[in-house]
């Protein structure tokens, strides 16, 4: 292994809690065009079981190191062209470990525009600043006198000049400015503040209108939050020390690197260009450089927010495979009704308005009761938008109108997130090209009731809806964390290969879309397949792209018995010497936990499979094709309960987790407005993050502890003592009150409970000031760089 690979080797063992080899290993089958699934589930001997979460932030890792590298070398090449390559310089290079430790060191030799000091050393003021380094004891004013030109034509023209090669000097000294931001990171303050006259505007961010907190504990949500205001042009943002102490000292360390003699004129000179230094320059390059920083880690922390979210709803239980009925609550457009067969097919359609302006009340029942009896309904999904709890209302009215004849269905309210962006989609005309717009919406609730999974991989992940500001980050992140949640989620399950979607067989491991619609294609002309190996007789799809996905792929009653489970094919011959020792048939092995139970997964390694394999092999013959998700169950509304108009503080409702955030849960109680379970109301502990108490589609019993009907706010508790505003609070999370503001989880949010988020900072210049004091060395070293 190079150099350069094994140093990145290094750096991620120790990010990912793994040794060396095992890295390399992974990223050998990385770069062969492994997928992290496959790579996770079928190479476990080669990888030391790197699990799929440390590959993925192996596989992100590995670019940055890989990006910072290449940098590494262009930065090398251009200092070495430039004839100013020195060993020290190249030592310091090769040392360092983040990409703005890197360019902290190239910006003296980086090509860069005309500046002031180019101009004040071509009028030759470079003499007159190293002049008054050498003598502290004289007046700089006097010295200046000499410096005098046509270019030059004032005293205060020459000390400017010479200011201006010490400002940048100071400016390009990687060591400098490294302490600089240490110091910063430790001592800086967030601030932000309402601008004039944007009260009224931006209420929704009052409590930042005046709000101070140290710039190394501030939470994600609250910096997002802030940046969103910013971007709102509601406050301005101010990352700064603190101007009587943190000020004085940060000048203090510039004035350190010049080196104080004493108290001469020059000593005094060189303080007030320290100062100077800071006020004009390098406040501000701390200051973009901190809310670079702020900005990046609160993204991706609402990033892993947001794919944690997601990977909970895509691997929700299943209601399983049961005729359903869906309905697209709507008032004055109708409720849209949607029925489809077990398998998902389409079978029914219809419009009802059982609403305002039409009030069809009685022709609603009938059709619905019409639907039901044709289909054998068994369940019917009502999905969670406008006119939700009206129309589960009427469906509960409607089942109590069935004769005993017809078992009644089950009703469920389901998340309608991205129903409509599933509507409009490609996806969705590709399916339903005859069908409106409208009904389609209604398809996909009864669907995503079925298998969440197989409906929501149709949706783009950003418009599902379970994201903290997920508007606000990093799009192109964003995009590739979500993409690996649905890729791990997918594989996790597993996919019938005679029933998935092209969408859905996009997402296995070694299908690209055109793979997966390639494979759909040859599934319509040459019907279901009969055994996973036909997969090579599809167009375009070859002996690499079927190791990959093949294991993911399920054919439920064919040929092969094995081809039902996530056996990979190559490990075939394994599983029948397990069976052959059991003395039985394959098929009657499958599912038997005590006859495998017996064997010993030592017995059956050999050079090819270890120990990791044959056991997840017996594994999964003891309970073939089992699906990791959870059972099925559902919330229950409380009747009367419908509108926000209709809470009371000590209610206690059940309810469906929506959303999972840093500061808290979001809580769907059927009242069209998710209610905020603050992180301190969880439980009766400490909760550090809100993920180990609950996750998205969880079902939860809260109490009710404030309705604030105008700003569309309910505070929840699921503490057994009842919770309330004071019990917790604040504290649980280190959150402590700033300036009179309660800072306990912010909840700026409207609108089914969907977080607000930021944007970019606005305004807020940093704060300057002090006084203090480049020693021969520096202006040496400057002139020997040159």
């Amino acid at each position: 292994m190079d150099t350069t690979a094994a140093r990145i080797a290094r750096t991620i063992a120790t990010e990912i809690g793994a040794a060396a080899t095992q890295v390399s290993a992974a990223v050998t089958l990385l770069d062969e065009g492994a997928t992290v699934p496959f790579v996770a589930r079928y190479r476990k001997e080669v990888t030391g079981g790197l699990d799929d979460t440390q590959l993925r932030t192996l596989s992100d890792r590995l670019t940055y190191l890989r990006d910072m590298e290449a940098r590494r070398e262009t930065i090398l090449q251009s200092i070495k062209d430039q004839g100013k390559l020195t060993d020290a310089l190249a030592k310091s290079i090769a040392g360092a470990d983040t990409k703005a430790a890197l360019e902290d060191i190239y910006l003296p030799y980086k090509p860069k525009r005309r500046t002031k000091a180019m101009i004040a050393r071509e009028n030759g003021l470079e003499p007159l600043l190293q002049a008054i380094l050498d003598d502290r004891a004289a007046v700089p004013e006097t010295l200046a006198e000499g410096y005098l030109s046509e270019a030059v034509a004032t005293v205060k023209d020459a000390l400017n000049g010479a200011r201006d090669i010490l400002v940048e000097t100071l400016a390009e000294n990687a060591g400098l400015l490294g302490s600089l931001r240490d110091f910063m990171k430790k001592e800086a303050f967030v601030s932000a503040r309402v601008q004039e006259g944007k009260e009224q505007a931006g209420a929704k961010f009052s409590d930042y209108f005046d709000h101070r907190e140290a710039w190394a504990t501030i939470p994600s949500h609250r910096a997002l939050a802030i940046l969103r205001a910013s971007k709102e042009e509601i406050v301005s943002i101010e990352i700064a020390p603190d101007a009587d102490t943190g000020v004085p000292r940060a000048v203090d360390m510039i004035a350190a690197e010049i080196g104080i003699q004493g108290d001469g004129p020059g000593d005094q000179w060189l303080r007030a260009a320290a100062s100077w230094t800071w006020r004009v320059k390098l406040s501000l390059t701390m200051y973009l450089d901190l809310m670079t920083e702020m900005r990046r880690a609160a993204h991706e922390e609402a990033i892993t927010v947001f794919a944690r979210n997601l990977k909970d709803l895509l691997l929700a239980a299943p209601a399983g495979a049961r005729a359903t009925l869906g309905l697209d609550p709507g008032i004055r457009t109708g409720v849209k009704v949607a029925v489809v067969d077990a398998t998902g097919k389409l079978l029914d359609t219809a419009t009802v308005y059982p609403f305002q302006p039409k009030n069809d009340l009685r022709g609603t029942e009938a059709k619905l009761i019409e639907l039901i009896r044709k289909h054998d309904v068994e369940l019917i999904a009502i999905g969670n938008g406008t006119a939700s709890r009206e129309t589960e209302r009427l469906v509960g009215d409607l089942l109590k109108l069935l004769p005993a004849s017809i078992k009644k269905p089950t009703k469920v309210v389901v998340s309608e997130a991205g129903a409509s962006v599933y509507s409009a989609s490609e996806t969705a005309a590709a399916e339903f090209p005859d069908l409106d717009v409208s009904l389609r919406g209604a398809v996909s609730i009864a669907r995503r009731l079925q298998d969440p999974l197989a409906e929501l991989v149709k949706i783009e992940p950003q418009s599902i809806g379970v994201g903290q500001y997920q508007h606000d980050v990093d799009q192109r992140r964003l995009s590739q964390a979500l993409e690996g949640v649905v890729e791990d989620a997918v594989n996790a399950v597993g996919v019938d290969l005679n029933m998935a979607s092209a969408p859905l067989l996009s997402h296995v491991a070694g299908l690209t879309p055109s793979l997966a619609h390639a494979v759909v294609m040859h599934r319509d002309i040459h019907g279901a397949f009969s055994a996973r190996k036909d997969l090579l007789d599809v167009r375009g799809l070859g002996p690499k792209a079927y190791e990959q996905c093949a294991g993911f792929l399920r054919i439920r009653e064919g040929a092969e018995p094995l081809d039902a489970s996530s056996v990979h094919p190559e490990a075939y011959g394994v599983a029948r010497r397990i069976v052959e020792a059991c003395g039985r048939d394959l098929r009657s092995i499958m599912g038997d936990e005590g006859a495998l139970k017996r064997l010993r997964a030592e017995d059956f390694v050999d050079d090819n499979f270890g120990l990791p394999t044959v056991r997840d092999i017996l594994s999964e013959l003891e309970k073939p094709g089992r699906d990791p998700r959870p059972s099925f169950k559902t919330a229950t509304f409380t009747d009367g309960v419908e509108e926000i108009s209709d809470l009371k503080p000590g209610m206690v409702l059940e309810g469906t987790v929506t959303n999972v955030a840093a500061f808290g849960a979001f809580v769907d109680i059927g009242v069209h407005q998710d209610g905020l379970v603050h992180i301190s109301q969880l439980a009766d502990r400490f909760v550090k993050d809100p993920h180990e108490v609950v996750k998205t589609g969880d079902v939860v019993k809260v109490r009710v502890t404030e309705v604030d009907a105008p700003r569309k706010r309910i505070g929840l508790s699921m503490r057994k003592d009842g919770g309330g505003r004071d019990a917790g609070g604040a504290g649980n999370r280190g959150d402590k009150p700033q300036r009179g503001k309660p800072q306990g989880g912010q909840r700026t949010y409207q609108g089914k409970g969907k977080p607000q988020g930021a944007g970019r900072h606005q305004g807020g210049k940093p704060q300057g000031g002090g006084t203090g004091a480049l020693g021969d060395a520096l202006l040496n070293a400057m002139k020997n760089k040159r």
